[in-house]
């Protein structure tokens, strides 16, 4: 506990999920934390339920001056910023390449990547105010091989983990680390979009999801919002004071290797297979000696 005393954070997406997930944790461990989101409700909510810890402010991280305002009022409101997490995001457009438009892109492009290159912008003169400070990006295992995502989704969160990796190098000597999260199948509401999914299929995904995830993966359980909010603490506190540059996949090993790598009866079968092909192997051998 108390490993974020003393730290202000800016946490974007908060409201909800993973951001959730990460406010409760971060105030548990002793940091103030203002949250940007666009759930009005739900921002209220929270700054009244941890009062004098956390603050809300609505900002849509498609424009820029609301991201700008963001950085501001922590910088007037707290005195600064020490940890950033860019966090707010959306599964955006589901289309294959053949049907995506010049405006699915660039919505997907603006919510996903510039959203987090402008919050590491306006971050920053409120970093060096506090001598520097630590940057955390949402990016996806969708962002590291193909298959995980819709073809934009994908595509943006690879250019987070890349965009990391620059930053981290330009902002090094200003004492400002920057690193990437890439969440595997987490319980979220990314995958039920209140907009596009009623809330009685909401419920029904999730649960289906619930009892589905653990036999999607190595390991067998559900991902949920506090496994990503220990992976950013890490990133947030001192513990990584080495670590920049880098991305880290917390996804219960889904991204260690193809099912018949760990799943017992997968490698159960691939081996019955592999017995039944060398014993007919050595039948026909046996029948070519004879036969000779």
């Amino acid at each position: 506990m108390d490993r974020l005393k003393g730290k202000i954070a800016v946490i974007t997406g908060g409201c909800s999920g993973i951001g959730l997930g990460t406010v409760e944790r971060f105030v548990a461990e002793g940091a103030r934390v203002l949250v940007g989101d666009i759930s009005d409700a739900a921002g209220a909510e929270l700054a009244a339920r941890f009062e004098g810890q956390v603050a809300y402010r609505r900002c849509d991280v498609t424009d820029e001056s609301q991201i700008k305002a963001l950085m501001d009022e922590a910088g007037s409101r707290f005195g600064g910023i020490d940890i950033l997490f860019n966090n707010a995001g959306a599964g955006g457009a589901p289309n294959r390449f053949e049907d995506m438009t010049g405006e699915a892109w660039d919505s997907v492009q603006a919510l996903l990547v510039r959203s987090v290159a402008l919050g590491i912008t306006y971050a920053i003169p409120h970093m060096k105010a506090r001598g520097g400070g630590s940057v955390i990006n949402t990016a996806s295992i969708a962002g590291t091989q193909a298959g995980y995502g819709p073809v934009a989704y994908s595509t943006a969160k690879a250019a987070v983990i890349h965009l990391t990796r620059v930053a981290a190098a330009d902002l090094a000597r200003d004492g400002i680390r920057v690193n990437a999260i890439c969440p595997g199948l987490i319980l979220t509401n990314i995958f039920t979009p209140a907009e596009t999914v009623s809330p009685g299929l909401a419920t029904l995904i999730k649960q289906t999801m619930a009892q589905s995830a653990p036999n999607t993966q190595p390991i067998e359980k559900a991902g949920v919002p506090a496994d990503i909010a220990a992976a950013v603490l890490f990133f947030a506190s001192e513990e990584s004071a080495f670590v920049t540059g880098t991305h880290l996949l917390v996804d219960g090993g889904l991204g260690v290797g193809p099912r018949n790598s760990w799943d017992p009866e997968m490698r159960a079968e691939r081996q019955r297979v592999m017995e039944e092909r060398r014993a007919a192997f050595a039948a026909a051998q046996v029948e070519d000696v004879q036969a000779g």
